[in-house]
């Protein structure tokens, strides 16, 4: 029996013009494959009704159509509009639902100062919904809907990242969309990420492990200067899937870092906290972007005790005791100095592992011994003290990611002490 399918419509004029990026789609993609249906499709549309109406009604030929936006109380939110009209279903006002976001409106006028006749209409509005609706939730003011239709089920909720996924959890339990996903069967999945290692080197070993197909979709993406592969297999092949899974690893074991969801800096959280250690960054051209990537994992404060942004070289001085002669001697992007600046956190904010960056980011500044792109990287730490270069002539936002991800699997590998180069 094949899964069942899904469809995503993703609505807003912001995503359309490039003001926003999307990031409702990749989660409800996500999120179906993990509960057995086949993401068919992702379909962005602007605020325009006959745009919207359009992929809604494509969307209505899969199993499962997942909707997010326009739910807003004014006139341009037209979702639940024109879900009701591909559905064939006429509106109605949940008297329910008017209360509970009459309140929530109340509340919001008092904070804001302003009379509530500013909202009502905007209530009643919000608190109109499809015949048939289950209504799953509220977030903000905005109701998250889960619609039987002819053949498909909607499901519509917000379109603020954060108040999606806080309803998805009751769309999923709702008895439309479980019927459905009933029908499925989740499947299995291989992760493989690796560093260091080319795309086409990658392709070459999927290919030589025999590919993908009969029954296992691998998919190789080039992601944050990473090279992940997703291994997708169907019920029935699991014992294909091991098999070349097993026929990647075996190659390319120098440049593999993990075989799940985790990026680098949680790992190298994870490796820290493991041996009870704390952490600092000590970054020029990079100016925090290091220190940035650990903060945004959450319990990081555990293991993370700060930085220093020594853009400057007074401030290298200064802040992480790099001595003027040896700047003189070597210049501020050097190897020599990116030591002394690793040890020179180390010491300053007390910690176990300093990750130090130094280089020219551009677009000027370089030369041609020291042109942009050139990169200089240290790690100092109780399992060593390792210094790596990198030369990347690329743009600014380019350079610094890439000095950023570099910097954090050169710690990851100081911390394992691996003996690999390539990773």
């Amino acid at each position: 029996m094949s899964r069942p399918r899904a469809a995503i419509v993703v609505t807003g004029s912001e995503l359309v013009r490039g003001e926003r990026t999307d990031r409702n789609g990749p989660f409800y993609a996500r999120e179906a494959l993990s509960l057995g249906l086949v993401p068919d499709r992702i379909l962005i549309v602007g605020d325009d009704p006959r745009d919207l109406e359009a992929a809604l009604t494509a969307g209505s030929e899969a199993d499962v159509c997942l909707v997010s936006g326009g739910l807003g109380p004014t006139h341009d939110d037209r979702t639940v509009e024109l879900v009701a009209q591909v559905a064939g279903v006429p509106l109605r006002v949940d008297e329910r639902l008017e209360r509970e976001i009459e309140s929530i409106s109340r509340s919001i006028a008092e904070r804001l100062g302003r009379p509530y006749a500013d909202f009502a209409a905007g209530v009643t509005k919000q608190a109109t919904v499809p015949e048939g609706a289950e209504v799953i939730g509220v977030a903000g003011t905005a109701p998250g809907l889960v619609l039987q239709g002819e053949g498909c089920v909607f499901v519509v909720l917000p379109g603020p990242p954060g108040e999606l996924r806080r309803l998805w959890p009751a769309a999923v339990a709702s008895e439309a969309l479980g019927s459905v996903l009933g029908r499925g069967r989740p499947p299995g999945r291989h992760v493989l990420r690796f560093f260091g290692a080319s795309e086409s080197t990658v392709a070459k070993a999927l290919a030589d492990a025999g590919g993908d197909g009969d029954g296992v979709e691998a998919t190789i993406c080039a992601r944050d200067f990473e090279i992940h592969v997703d291994l997708v297999v169907e019920p029935g092949a699991d014992e294909r899937g091991e098999r070349l899974a097993a026929a990647l690893r075996e190659p390319l074991e120098p440049y593999l870092f993990a075989e799940d969801e985790r990026s680098v800096a949680e790992i190298v959280l994870g490796l820290c906290r493991e041996r009870g250690y704390r952490l600092a960054t000590a970054e020029s051209c990079t100016g925090g972007l290091v220190a940035a990537r650990l903060s945004d994992i959450p319990g990081a404060s555990v293991v993370l005790a700060g930085g220093v942004v020594a853009y400057a070289n007074d401030v290298k001085t200064a802040e992480l005791g790099v001595p003027e002669e040896l700047i003189a001697a070597h210049g501020a992007v050097s190897a020599e100095v990116a030591a002394a600046m690793a040890s020179g956190v180390r010491a300053r904010l007390g910690v176990d592992v300093g990750i130090a960056v130094t280089g020219v980011a551009g677009p000027g500044g370089g030369t041609p011994e020291k042109p942009v792109g050139l990169v200089h990287l240290h790690v100092d730490a109780p399992e060593g003290s390792v210094g790596r270069s990198f030369s990347l002539p690329a743009d600014r936002a380019t350079i610094r990611s890439r000095a950023t991800v570099s910097a954090l699997h050169l710690a990851r590998r100081v911390l394992t002490r691996s003996r690999h180069e390539g990773t």
